[in-house]
């Protein structure tokens, strides 16, 4: 049997894959939207949507905001920011074939940190992997 975070993790892949494509279009051409109004926007409706969630799954909100983790929620929105921002400006300046090869090694960084922060298992397969992503990345690329 699958893990229970398999599925959404599979999810996450398929969606994300259609939205370095999808904001090229957008921010691209005639009729483009600016990238800072593409995050404004297709944030929002993120925001929406996990509202629309905690509401549906009676999670509650404002109990959280208290907690003494709240500090780590607020650094990753910071970096989330800052990463999406970018993510978008490239992809309205650069070919999806690039940006998002290079956008993904944020996967290899994070791995990296859950080894040498986390104290993950890091084993010669992981090693491996990377080493792998790195050089798939750069095939990719083209750089």
């Amino acid at each position: 049997m699958a893990p229970s975070y398999l599925p959404y993790a599979l999810l996450a892949m398929g969606a994300y894959a259609l939205v370095s494509p999808l904001m090229r279009v957008a921010t691209t051409g005639p009729g483009s939207v600016p990238s800072d109004v593409a995050v404004a926007v297709s944030n929002l409706l993120l925001v929406a949507m996990a509202f629309a969630v905690l509401w549906y799954t009676d999670q509650g909100f404002a109990s959280h905001l208290s907690s003494p983790k709240i500090v780590y929620v607020l650094a990753a929105g910071l970096f989330l920011g800052i990463g999406i921002l970018a993510l978008y400006r490239s992809l309205a300046l650069g070919p999806v074939s690039v940006v998002t090869p290079i956008f993904a090694m944020f996967l290899v960084f994070s791995s990296i940190i859950g080894f040498l922060v986390l104290n993950e298992e890091f084993t010669a397969r992981k090693a491996l992997g990377i080493v792998f992503a790195v050089l798939a990345v750069y095939f990719v690329s083209g750089a």
